[in-house]
């Protein structure tokens, strides 16, 4: 299962043609995206709520600024290497990003113990709003990734277009994908054939 805030950073990539693609440019994209990302929505939502989230205008802009608030974040993980190019020029900062990943989070909530035939915990909401719920569910995704093993494993791909953040598998990979990989070979090739 992918990590909800991960996920959400890698809404933004590389179109094929140098420039980048947005999959939360309208909607019906978030609403789909929403879609696929339901099981580890539902790690964080009130059952009833992470299948039937209404509103996809309201989805959209939220899910867009928390986007913003993970990838500062994330550029900040990864340093001292260079952030992700498709927004690295447009980050917010990163004490703006925590407040804005924490005020969301903590409208989810917080957890509870219970004790019926044996103690357990479940989440006490905040909150019934849809778009509230939505945030603080991204917020604490984005808290357990940053406190969680994988931020160690975190990167951005250096590749020259490449605007995608990673988890590193293996030392020795450098590139998000062998695709990356192959392209940077290629323009090194090509660099020191032509002397540029």
């Amino acid at each position: 299962m992918t990590n909800l805030a991960f996920a959400l950073a890698a809404t933004i990539k590389h179109d094929g043609h140098g420039g980048v693609a947005d999959l939360l440019s309208t909607p019906e994209q978030a609403s789909a995206w929403l879609a696929a990302q339901s099981a580890d929505l539902g790690r964080f939502l009130p059952p009833s709520r992470a299948e039937n989230l209404p509103n996809p205008d309201e989805m959209l802009r939220e899910l867009v600024r928390m986007r913003r608030a993970v990838r500062a974040l994330f550029a900040r993980a990864v340093a001292p290497g260079a952030p992700s190019k498709a927004d690295a020029d447009q980050l917010m900062g990163v004490d703006e990003a925590l407040t804005v990943v924490n005020a969301a989070a903590a409208r989810l909530g917080t957890a509870e113990l219970v004790w019926d035939e044996e103690p357990s915990s479940r989440w006490a909401y905040a909150t019934e709003d849809p778009v509230n719920l939505l945030g603080g569910a991204v917020g604490r995704s984005v808290i357990e990734f940053m406190v969680g093993p994988d931020r160690q494993r975190l990167r951005a791909c250096p590749a020259a277009r490449c605007v995608k953040y990673f988890l590193q598998d293996d030392p020795r990979q450098t590139w998000c994908s062998p695709t990356c990989g192959n392209r940077e070979r290629v323009n090194r090739h090509y660099r020191k054939r032509t002397g540029g």
